[in-house]
């Protein structure tokens, strides 16, 4: 192949087509760049980029909030706006200057592009990325396409995993980064509050890091039950309408009479950061994964009088080689966390799926099987 040459694996033949929103709130299919002559061609790659054809991709909870709310804290949509940020696929076009990946190989797509000159960059917590371009957060467009153009540096080698497991070591990648920096250890008792997808995740981390007693909970008996199926070994415990103290003293019941070392919090609801941090022991650790509101209240003395840590997270750094090694070898498994599944020209039904609790979905994935030629790992 000379050094003008793009190398592609077949030329697609669909129309490239993306899920928008907007701030009226729509949701909509269109066609979206690159166009499919693009990708024919190959001229649309930049220096450093190659072309995914996207094969799955999980709706985040962001993506529903994007949709019905219009923003997320400062991040807001604020015209025509394509959704998506958890997604795998295959290479099919490669500019000449990428040499580590080749058209065929299977990939996850870390959702980021950061400028490499800031210090959290040069620090290696690129996740702070002053200028960070963050796929699906206005105004940057998402992943759900048929075919995206992304740095090669950010496509991570998946080798044989199904692309099902490939979009969803984002998700993993959020709970990997509150495991690591939240400090769980074997034998910690550990309490995760929220049992939707990042709950359950981090459930899953958690019992691969050896803490006991594991308690999750949520006020959903739908997704108790989920939890509970997913990791036997956890206690589920039911969130009632009380304070947030007394909710903390049936959270410790629940522990057996034990105060939780470590509280992941994934929901970012107030009264549940505050039952955290009531439950907790001496010394302990609310961490926070959830997004919530811009402000909220909390029990400032109860954190004072007992050296509770509080502690919050912005989104992954360095995460996915990790990810793909615990999935790879079978120290966790992701597979049962699908509910749903949906052509990617049925996305609006999956979104309606997703963003309504009556139909007990817990990750819903859109996915493109028929476009690519399916080559076999080597």
């Amino acid at each position: 192949m000379s050094s003008t040459t793009v190398e592609t694996v077949v030329k697609p033949s669909k129309a490239n087509i993306a899920v928008f929103t907007n701030p009226a709130h729509k949701l909509w299919i269109n066609e979206a760049e690159p166009t499919v002559e693009d990708v024919q061609q190959g001229t649309s790659l930049k220096h450093g980029e190659v072309t995914v054809a996207v094969k799955s991709t999980g709706i985040c909870g962001s993506d529903v909030h994007f949709w019905h709310a219009g923003c997320i804290g400062p991040m807001i949509v604020e015209g025509d706006h394509i959704l998506g940020h958890e997604s795998a696929g295959q290479i099919i076009a490669v500019h000449p200057s990428v040499t580590h990946l080749k058209v065929g190989d299977r990939v996850a797509i870390e959702p980021n592009i950061i400028c490499n000159e800031c210090e959290p960059c040069l620090t290696g917590r690129y996740n702070g990325c002053e200028k960070v371009l963050f796929l699906s957060t206005p105004p940057v467009p998402g992943l759900l396409r048929r075919y995206v153009n992304h740095p090669a540096i950010w496509c991570h080698k998946i080798g044989s995993m199904s692309y099902e497991n490939g979009s969803l070591l984002e998700p993993l990648s959020v709970a990997l980064a509150g495991m690591q920096r939240c400090g769980v250890k074997l034998g910690d008792p550990v309490l995760v509050c929220g049992a939707g997808p990042i709950g359950l995740i981090t459930l899953l981390c958690c019992q691969a890091a050896g803490a006991c007693p594991l308690v999750i909970t949520d006020i959903d008996e739908g997704r108790l039950k989920f939890a509970k199926e997913l990791c036997p070994s956890a206690i589920t415990h039911k969130v009632e309408r009380l304070s947030a103290e007394d909710s903390a003293k049936k959270i410790v019941e629940s522990f057996g009479g034990i105060e939780p070392a470590i509280a992941l919090e994934c929901t970012g609801v107030e009264s549940s950061v505050a039952a955290a941090i009531w439950a907790v022991k001496f010394g302990g650790k609310v961490f926070v994964i959830g997004v919530g509101k811009n402000e909220m209240n909390f029990p400032f003395m109860r954190c004072s009088t007992r050296e509770v840590d509080l502690q919050f997270q912005y989104r992954y750094c360095n995460t996915w080689p990790r990810a793909i090694r615990l999935v790879e070898n079978g120290i966790i498994d992701l597979s049962k966390l699908v509910t749903h599944r949906f052509k990617l020209e049925d996305a609006l039904d999956a979104f309606s799926t997703a963003a309504d609790p009556k139909t007990g979905a817990i990750k819903v994935q859109i996915q493109s099987e028929d476009y690519i030629q399916e080559t076999q790992p080597q």
